[in-house]
């Protein structure tokens, strides 16, 4: 049996853009992309917490230290400039694998910096060890 782990998290970031012209994703700086442990292409879950919604979508990379997040394509409809969202990205594991995991917890400030690199460690937040 496998199960479906969170890996990564970009914790309450906001949107800069919702481009509803573009075929889809989720463009992402890639400094916070790489902070998570996110690769591009890799689908992550949107969870937004201005508005209530929930989607699915794949990441595409933006300059490291851009503080891009910019929602694309018909998740536009959902997402909007300046919606606060988290961002997780999930790892199919067993379940030794999975009870030793530490997944990144990637902090940001109003502007899509980076303050905080944590892992999960039973439940509780430490200090990133990397």
């Amino acid at each position: 049996m496998l199960l479906n782990v969170l890996k990564g998290k970009i914790h309450r970031a906001t949107v800069t853009d919702a481009d509803l012209a573009y075929e889809g994703s989720v463009t992402l700086d890639a400094a916070l992309m790489e902070a998570a442990g996110i690769v591009p292409h890799e689908a992550v879950e949107i969870y937004d917490v201005t508005n209530g919604s929930r989607l699915r979508t794949y990441t595409l990379w933006a300059p490291p230290g851009s503080g891009v997040v910019c929602i694309n394509g018909a998740a536009a409809h959902l997402v909007k400039k300046g919606d606060v969202v988290i961002l997780c990205a999930y790892a199919l594991m067993d379940p030794a694998e999975a009870s030793l995991f530490r997944p990144r917890v990637v902090l940001v400030d109003g502007e899509n910096r980076i303050k905080n690199v944590s892992r999960y460690d039973g439940g509780r937040l430490q200090d990133d060890d990397r």
